[in-house]
């Protein structure tokens, strides 16, 4: 059943315009970290962007705050969307809440849904991937004993820790690059999981409907197996072969 409360109403009409927001934050975040030599006027867009990204961000937590009508319970029981609100680049985490959707339906498997989790965990993993690789080659680039020299070698960095591999060829060094891996081992974690546990949930339900159809073919079988035997078994005596000749016989 759809939900139609003022909360639900607004997040439906909200999703769309914060996401193209998410994308506009990255984009003037991008600019700012990888166009070297920009002017003082793009340097101030690309800023101007960014903050009313944020803001929008903070426009969307405020009204559903107060339509839930929750208080502090709001922010223990929306703790996601409280760190994506202060950390803007971790937007696309909201994966979460798709996942424990999927999870708590019990109807019958749908791989599109399953198949719509895992592309949206893939795509998050690229966008945080990306916005990750953006902060730690920001932090790393000319810092004392780096070795994250370009954009490339924070790429590279970035898919060994997202994919839990961590080669150890690259690292980095400054405490916010070093606070920016913590994050992405986390989102990792939490990313893998999500596909691997749909995946594996979409199994487990198919595997349990075959099973059930195949028990029910066998009972059916075995039902019409029994009726064909009962009409077999209940033929009149006259029409039993040699009942005539015995009859004639007997006469």
């Amino acid at each position: 059943m759809i939900d139609d409360s003022r909360q639900a109403r607004w997040e439906r009409r909200a999703e769309f315009p914060l996401a193209v927001a998410s994308l506009l934050f990255l984009a003037a975040y991008a600019v700012r970290v990888l166009a070297h030599g920009l002017s003082p006027a793009w340097r101030e867009a690309c800023m101007v962007v960014a903050l009313g990204a944020w803001a929008a961000f903070a426009v969307d937590y405020a009204v559903r705050w107060r339509l839930s009508g929750q208080r502090l319970r709001f922010v223990r029981t929306h703790w996601l969307d409280t760190v994506v609100l202060v950390l803007p680049l971790l937007r696309p985490l909201r994966i979460v809440h798709v996942y424990e959707a999927v999870q708590r339906r019990r109807a019958r498997p749908r791989l599109t849904l399953h198949a719509r989790v895992m592309a949206y965990a893939g795509l998050a993993a690229l966008l945080i991937g990306f916005a990750g690789a953006l902060t730690v080659y920001d932090q790393e680039r000319g810092a004392r004993g780096a070795t994250i020299e370009t954009f490339g070698d924070a790429v590279w960095w970035t898919c060994a820790t997202l994919t839990t591999v961590g080669y150890g060829d690259v690292a980095p060094v400054t405490p916010v690059g070093r606070l920016a891996a913590v994050g992405l081992m986390g989102c990792g974690l939490v990313l893998l999981g999500a596909v691997t546990g749909s995946f594996s949930s979409w199994l487990l339900q198919v595997f349990a409907r075959e099973g059930n159809e195949g028990n029910a073919d066998s009972a059916d079988s075995a039902d019409s197996k029994s009726s064909a035997g009962g009409k077999d078994g209940a033929r009149p005596p006259g029409n039993t072969p040699g009942a005539s000749s015995r009859h004639d016989d007997g006469a």
